[in-house]
Formats: C-alpha cells, structure tokens, sequence
C-alpha cells in the first residue's frame, strides 16, 4: 500500500507547480504579444498602402482608355461598372469586388484630389482624419512607405 502512495506521489503534479507553470505561460504571453499584435497593425497598414497602389494602376488605365479618371461621384466602382455616359470604358479595371480597407472600411476616394490627380485615403486604425503611428491615414500621394 505504500508503495502505491509513493509511485501516485512522484507522477502527479502539486498545485504550486502547476500555478508556476500558468505563471511562467502567463509571462511569456506577455511579453510576445505586445510585440505580435504590433506587427498585424503594420501588416495592415503595408495591406493598405499595397492597395491603393493597386487602385492607381487601375485607374491610370481608366484614364488611358477613357481620357479622364472617374469623377468623385463615379469613385472607384467605376472601375468595375461603367457609368452612364462614360466612352471608351473597356473595364472592369479591377477584377474582384472593390475591397475595403483592412480595417473593414470603405477607401475615400475624390477626383480631383487636393494632392494629386485624384486622392485615395484609408484613415486608419481610428477612422479619423490625421494621426501618427497605426493610427496615421493612409494616402495616395505619399506611396508606399
């Protein structure tokens, strides 16, 4: 019967090791995660910069067949549906859908822009305007960063 005891005794685990082992589990959590969800926050902001890349070689080709790019009010579905009265459209420009940014939002988009020919803006992690860090806009006329 001892025996028994003895051999149950040295397989099983004690509370106080248990609680180290979730103490220890919980640490290292701690100090991985911070830096993991970081870069999910840059990979978003690379996701949307490649996107509105994306979108600019899409409608330079909107411009090279129809003479201008889609107006504010046409934005970007012009580049998948033609607008009532548009010449020469010979898209869709892009193939899919128009995708949301990556934080589930629609792109701005406005023709003629304050910066450029056109202006393409995802606002970010905070949905508002300006910002540094994840929560900067992402812009057409700065490029990939």
């Amino acid at each position: 019967m001892r025996r028994n005891n003895a051999l149950r005794d040295e397989r099983a685990f004690t509370l106080i090791e248990l609680i180290v082992v979730v103490l220890i589990i919980g640490l290292l959590a701690a100090l991985v995660a911070p830096k993991f969800f970081g870069k999910v926050e840059e990979s978003r902001i690379k996701a949307a910069q490649a996107q509105i890349e994306l979108f600019g070689g899409a409608l330079d080709q909107f411009r090279l067949d129809v003479g201008r790019y889609p107006s504010t009010s046409e934005g970007l579905s012009a580049l998948r549906v033609e607008a009532a009265g548009v010449e020469n459209w010979r898209g869709p420009y892009i193939k899919k859908e128009i995708p949301k940014d990556p934080w589930g939002r629609e792109f701005a988009y406005t023709s003629p822009g304050e910066h450029d020919d056109y202006d393409i803006v995802s606002l970010g992690a905070d949905n508002m305007a300006g910002g540094e860090g994840e929560a900067r806009d992402i812009v057409s006329w700065r490029g990939l960063e």
